[in-house]
């Protein structure tokens, strides 16, 4: 293998790199309800309309401990009648964040007697990265998350450096 072979090799992981800081550093977090959070008394059919959720973005759900809680259902039906007694999934934490990781339809509704009754209930369509024909303007509940994309350019930066220099020290050698 040769010098050129060895710098179009490391060029290849750069870029592959890149495409994979990319996606991470422009996930969405959508805090469910914005500023009055999951709450009854929060309109989240309006909150929800506003938005385009995007396999890698997550769902943030605040509530009061002890007195909301978050399920998920499988499917339209038990969602639509408020099936609390079939449900996918559970959380009760005050503060769950879950990653939509591929494209459909999902749905949710908090687990306490007669909440999801009352409307506390929120039916989303997630679609592909890249699927979304007219982004979403960013609101203080949906933004991009500043850690990630911070840690994403940070690594970006690093692994360049390091690439940058054994190219340099490869081609030295020549």
């Amino acid at each position: 293998m040769t010098i050129f072979g060895i710098c179009r090799g490391l060029l290849v992981l750069v870029l592959v790199f890149v495409g994979l800081a990319t996606k991470e550093a422009f996930a969405t977090q959508h805090v469910v309800g914005g500023s009055q959070g999951w709450d009854l008394s929060t309109d989240l059919s309006t909150w929800a309309s506003g938005r385009t959720f995007k396999v890698g973005d997550q769902l943030v759900f605040k509530y009061t401990t002890g007195l909301h809680s978050v399920v998920e259902f499988a499917g339209e039906s038990d969602y639509k009648n408020c099936n609390i007694g079939s449900v996918v999934d559970s959380k009760n934490g005050g503060n769950n964040a879950i990653k939509l990781s591929k494209p459909g339809t999902r749905y949710f509704a908090c687990g306490t007697s007669g909440h999801c009754g009352g409307g506390m209930k929120l039916k989303i369509k997630t679609v592909a990265a890249d699927g979304s024909s007219s982004p979403t303007t960013p609101s203080s509940s949906s933004t991009p998350t500043s850690t990630a994309a911070a840690t994403a350019i940070q690594s970006y930066t690093s692994f360049v450096v390091i690439v940058v220099s054994i190219t340099i020290g490869l081609l030295g050698m020549v």
